[in-house]
């Protein structure tokens, strides 16, 4: 299933509770070529709180005996904040709102990159997945809306971008993505989609397959579920 990491890799999924998230630690489980395979959320023990950095210290801390890790997959992020789902127009937006678009889907991420970077194996190849979407793609922005969420993938895609950069002077075999996962079947997109959606079986499986493919080039990678490239 990735047969770019070495053999008895060990991979971690954080937001292994979702639609998505858990469909990605089941296929890793399945792989005979992972000897570990760990997922992480709110409901695990050690658990984390993306809003809390306390608490994902702790949990970074916690499972440092049981890495290095070879494979991590962020597939934490909300499109729906506090029961509001994104914003169509610009005399929508709410000052706390938008800052709590900010906080699930950039500033939370950005901890686990803090805390979490530090437990991946050093001078072998290693992969941060983390689940983004194309609506964070400044350029290819065409329709507008979906203020707060839109701003806070772009600015989740900067912290990629910036730790690549810096990881890659330490690691310079990682790769880093984020991830457009397509249309998925999950509760976060139930609202938002039709039944056209993938199966998250499906859509993990292709994500895995992409991120397999990729190379290091010092640079954070913006890609789609079939491997194409999105502009930033």
């Amino acid at each position: 299933m990735m047969p770019s990491l070495p053999q008895g890799y060990r991979a971690l999924v954080i937001g292994a509770s979702g639609a998505i998230g858990s469909a990605l630690l089941q296929q890793l489980q399945h792989d005979p070529r992972c000897a570990l395979a760990l997922g992480v959320s709110r409901q695990s023990s050690p658990g984390l709180d993306l809003l809390n950095e306390a608490s994902i210290a702790a949990c970074a801390q916690a499972l440092m005996a049981q890495g290095p890790f070879h494979l991590v997959l962020d597939a934490t992020g909300a499109l729906m904040v506090n029961g509001r789902g994104p914003e169509k127009r610009l005399d929508e937006l709410d000052a706390a709102h938008l800052l709590a678009a900010l906080q699930l889907n950039a500033v939370g991420p950005g901890l686990l990159l803090k805390h979490f970077v530090p437990l991946l194996a050093p001078g072998q190849r290693v992969i941060w997945g983390k689940l983004s979407a194309r609506v964070g793609s400044i350029e290819d922005n065409r329709k507008g809306g979906w203020y707060g969420y839109r701003a806070a993938k772009a600015a989740l895609n900067m912290l990629l971008q910036t730790t690549t950069i810096e990881v890659a002077r330490r690691r310079p075999l990682a790769v880093v993505a984020a991830l457009q996962p397509g249309t998925v079947q999950s509760a976060l997109s139930q609202p938002f989609v039709g039944g056209d959606a993938m199966r998250p079986e499906e859509a993990a499986q292709r994500l895995l397959t992409v991120l397999d493919a990729l190379q290091p080039t010092g640079r954070a990678l913006f890609v789609d579920h079939q491997g194409q490239s999105i502009p930033w």
